[in-house]
């Protein structure tokens, strides 16, 4: 019997992948070590990266990155296959479809900020359909929806704001310093 090894090839992209996916962990690890004043919410810094990423490369690539980044994140944390794991994993997974949706809206009228706070939105909903069908199934999860949205509109604002400045940042032509 002969071992056969199978190779793979990893292109830039990949590696680029890579490297915002690690961006974006570094930020889920900072964003964790912040104490949160009410359980389950929180700022979602590394959804920046993923903001940044699907302006500049497109769905694709931006649902990589997230995607490694909520696996990644919860064999960090240790709780991969544990309930964190899947509301982390639906959020993610909402919000990517809001933005597979937002980025069809007119460029004009809406960007980063637009598609931030849509997938902030996407984001609760996912969590909170788990939440219902699966951990806690019942009605009383509602009178949480108030303090959710809000926080997503919060947060979905200041990360959409930061990710165009980012953008934006990267789309000026770089100018090099007189001497």
């Amino acid at each position: 019997m002969t071992a056969s090894t199978i190779k793979l090839t990893a292109t830039p992209e990949d590696h680029h992948v890579a490297k915002m996916a690690a961006v974006a962990l570094g930020l889920t690890v900072l964003e964790n070590a912040i104490p949160s004043p009410l359980p389950g919410v929180k700022p979602g810094l590394a959804n920046i990266v993923t903001l940044i990423v699907l302006a500049r490369y497109g769905w694709r690539m931006a649902a990589w990155v997230s995607l490694l980044r909520v696996v990644a994140g919860s064999l960090l944390f240790g709780n991969f296959l544990a309930p964190g794991f899947f509301l982390s994993l639906s959020g993610a997974v909402f919000s990517l479809a809001a933005l597979a949706i937002s980025m069809h809206l007119p460029q004009r009228w809406f960007g980063a900020v637009t598609h931030s706070i849509l997938a902030a939105f996407a984001h609760i909903a996912g969590q909170m359909m788990v939440v219902y069908l699966w951990l806690i199934p019942h009605s009383g999860i509602a009178y949480l929806i108030p303090i959710f949205a809000t926080a997503a509109l919060v947060f979905g604002t200041v990360n959409g704001i930061i990710a165009a400045r980012f953008i934006e940042a990267a789309e000026q032509p770089q100018t090099e310093p007189h001497a």
